[in-house]
């Protein structure tokens, strides 16, 4: 399941890297069980991310599904963990928070634009989403596994991140309820 919602491959990638490591599935096996544990995985894992930044970022990007925009608004705090997303055929206007000061400026919500990338890479791989539904459903799963297993390599060392990769995989053997991979 990892591999299908951690990198940008396609159902019949992880059906052949299975195979190679002799576990015989197919492709629609995969696409069945990302559709079933995704979105327990991923609730799993809000639950058990840090305490969340107090600035937040709202950002929305247009998707083009079947022929018909759609827009996603994806909402992120200040160090890039992604806190939601809604995917919706309408652009309205979005009160959040109406007493709180909002402020706009190209370059404030970084974060939130360079989360948008994850998205754009898997939405080329997938050739598109086929509805809204199936994007939300997929986008809600995809980002909360990417916040588990994104580490931040900013000024780790290499032992850091090895041993911060070591205890993510435990995370995630937990939450899958399968032994440790490292």
């Amino acid at each position: 399941m990892w591999l299908y919602f951690r990198f940008p491959l396609g159902l019949r990638m992880v059906e052949e890297l299975l195979a190679a490591r002799g576990i015989i599935v197919s492709h629609e096996t995969v696409r069945q069980w990302a559709r079933k544990f995704g979105q327990r995985f991923a609730n799993q894992i809000r639950r058990r991310l840090p305490r969340v930044g107090d600035k937040w970022h709202l950002d929305e990007v247009v998707l083009k599904i079947a022929g018909v925009k759609h827009w996603l608004w994806r909402a992120v705090d200040q160090t890039g963990v992604v806190l939601d997303v809604l995917v919706q055929r309408r652009r309205d206007k979005r009160e959040v928070m109406p007493g709180i000061e909002h402020r706009q400026h190209k370059g404030l919500n970084n974060r939130a634009e360079n989360s948008h990338q994850p998205t754009r890479r898997r939405e080329r791989q997938m050739k598109q989403f086929k509805s809204a539904g199936q994007a939300q459903r997929f986008l809600s799963a995809h980002d909360q596994i990417n916040n588990l297993f994104n580490l931040r390599r900013d000024h780790a060392t290499a032992a850091e991140n090895r041993a911060s990769r070591t205890q993510t995989f435990r995370v995630w053997a937990e939450i899958c309820g399968v032994a440790a991979m490292i």
